[in-house]
C-alpha cells in the first residue's frame, strides 16, 4: 500500500527538473500532531505581534498577495491578511475557493492579480504563500521579477513538490483524477511530475534570487511536508516551531514575515 502511494506522487504534481529521480521512503507524516493548529491560533491571538505595535517594520502601504495551501481558500489567511493590514501593507486576495485547480490556470489568476497590482500601486508586489501557495509565489517570482519584490513560502516543498505525506499524495492523486473527469485539466499529464504547462516551466527554472528575495519558512515539526524539502539555497531559510497547517497562524511565522517583508528591494 505505502509504495502504491508513492507511485502516486508520479501523477500527483508537476517536476520540478527532468532529472532522474530516487523516490524516498514513504513516510505518513503526523496528523495527530498537526491539531497543534489550534493551539498556535490561540497563542498567536495573546502575542504582542498580533497587535502589529511591537516595534516590527511598518509596510508602508505595499501590497501583499495571500495565496492558501492544498484543499484551503483565501478564508484561511484572513487572520493574516487583517494583521498585514494592521502592520501598513495592503493585503489582497486571488479569489481561490479551494486550492485544487490545475496549476497552470491558477497561476495565471495569480498573475492578473499581481499585474493589476502593480498598475494601482505601481511598484511591485510581495507574495507569501502556504503550502502549495508557496509553490505559486516562487513561480510566480521566477516569472515576473518586474512585479515580484518578495516571495515567502510557509512550510511547501521548494525541492521538487513531491516531499509530502503518502495521505497527502492520495488526496492529490484524488484531485487529479478530479480534474481529468471534469475536464479542468489543460494538459494531459496535470497534476503529474511529467506536466510541462506554464508553471511547472516557471517553477523549475532558475529562482532569480538577484532580483526578488525568497524566502522559505519551515518547521522540522511539520506534519505534511517534509521539512527538508523547504532548505534550498535560493532561499533564506528561516526555522520555526509549530505545525504545517499551523504555519498561517504561528506568532513564530508572523514575526519571520514582518521581517522578511521589511528586507529591502533588489534592483531588477
Amino acid at each position: 500500500m505505502a509504495q502504491r502511494n508513492l507511485r502516486l506522487a508520479a501523477e500527483a504534481m508537476p517536476a520540478a527538473s527532468a532529472e532522474t529521480r530516487i523516490e524516498p521512503p514513504a513516510w505518513w507524516g503526523r496528523p495527530v500532531a498537526e491539531t497543534r493548529s489550534m493551539l498556535e491560533l490561540a497563542r498567536l491571538l495573546v502575542d504582542p505581534v498580533f497587535v502589529a505595535h511591537s516595534g516590527l517594520p511598518r509596510g508602508k502601504g505595499r501590497p501583499v498577495v495571500l495565496l492558501p495551501g492544498f484543499l484551503a481558500g483565501d478564508q484561511t489567511l484572513a487572520i493574516m491578511a487583517g494583521w498585514l493590514r494592521r502592520l501598513g501593507y495592503a493585503p489582497y486576495v486571488c479569489g481561490f475557493r479551494a486550492n485544487v485547480d490545475c496549476s497552470d490556470r491558477l497561476l495565471q489568476n495569480v498573475e492578473r492579480r499581481v499585474d493589476a497590482l502593480h498598475r494601482r500601486h505601481g511598484r511591485r508586489a510581495a507574495l507569501i504563500g502556504h503550502s502549495r501557495g508557496g509553490h505559486f509565489a516562487r513561480a510566480m517570482g521566477a516569472r515576473a521579477p518586474d512585479r515580484v519584490s518578495h516571495a515567502i513560502s510557509l512550510g511547501p516543498d521548494l525541492r521538487d513538490l513531491i516531499g509530502i505525506s503518502v495521505p497527502t499524495l492520495a488526496a492529490v492523486a484524488a484531485v487529479r483524477r478530479g480534474l481529468v473527469l471534469t475536464r479542468r485539466a489543460r494538459a494531459e499529464r496535470c497534476f503529474t511530475v511529467e506536466c510541462t504547462c506554464g508553471f511547472a516551466q516557471d517553477y523549475a527554472r532558475s529562482f532569480p534570487s538577484d532580483q526578488v528575495r525568497l524566502t522559505s519558512i519551515y518547521s522540522k515539526q511539520d506534519g505534511v511536508v517534509r521539512w527538508q524539502g523547504a532548505v534550498v539555497r535560493e532561499a533564506e531559510c528561516v526555522e520555526v516551531t509549530g505545525s504545517h497547517v499551523g504555519l498561517a497562524v504561528n506568532r513564530k511565522s508572523y514575526r519571520a514575515i514582518a521581517h522578511a517583508l521589511a528586507r529591502p528591494e533588489l534592483e531588477v
